[in-house]
């Protein structure tokens, strides 16, 4: 098992106000965690940080061999590629299919070999059940499907880390219950996951690692 996320001291910043001070935990390859915290806590600035959208100003912050408080611009798309990110708001291209969708990523990240593209797609949907639909377009799609999708989608360049912010946000209980059941299995195949959420219902169900945001401050981990 190795360590591919290690925060110490960490704080961030959003507009020059300091949303968390002091920061510190580590994340290794497999583990399952919950980020746990009010609305507006700074769950999303954190894990912004870990793709590079939020600048690190202070402390000491690595993800995979990256210094994020070095990281040049040029070096982000390549920390981005190891990292599946999966949204609240799910945003899937509406006038395309969810094979197109999926497509387009991949090209768009540099994968030319069109057999290449379609077998990653392939997989990719595959592991999340949704084959069968790969034809249709997003909006012929129920919110848990298309939440599928999006979890295929990140996991297009099999990535070490999957960031998942409030996933089961627009879902429905049950609905979200499978998203994360899904999540779940992907990091006892060996990647990371970190969700974000306020639903602690989340946890009894599936158990996993738990860090809280009080007060700007990270507590547990």
């Amino acid at each position: 098992m190795s360590t591919i996320i290690d925060y110490q001291n960490v704080d961030v910043l959003r507009k020059e106000h300091v949303v968390l001070k002091d920061v510190s935990f580590k994340v290794d390859s497999g583990e399952f965690i919950y980020l746990i915290g009010k609305v507006g806590s700074g769950k999303s600035s954190l894990l912004k940080t870990m793709y590079a959208e939020v600048p690190v100003t202070k402390g000491e912050a690595r993800v995979f061999d990256y210094d994020l408080l070095q990281i040049k611009r040029s070096q982000i798309p390549y920390l981005r590629r190891s990292i599946g990110i999966v949204f609240q708001d799910f945003q899937l291209l509406f006038d395309r299919s969810v094979f197109e969708n999926l497509d387009f990523v991949l090209a768009a990240t540099g994968w030319r070999d069109k057999a290449e593209r379609e077998a990653r797609v392939d997989q990719a949907l595959r592991r999340v059940g949704m084959v069968k639909k790969s034809y249709k377009l997003p909006h012929e799609l129920s919110g848990g499907e298309q939440q599928r999708v999006v979890i295929a989608r990140a996991l297009l360049n099999n990535p070490q880390l999957i960031i998942a912010d409030e996933p089961t946000g627009n879902l429905d209980p049950e609905t979200g219950e499978q998203i994360v059941a899904q999540l779940h299995d992907i990091a006892a195949d060996g990647t990371a996951v970190i969700i974000a959420t306020h639903n602690h219902s989340l946890i009894e169900s599936f158990p996993g690692t738990v860090m809280h945001i009080e007060g700007k401050h990270l507590i547990g981990k």
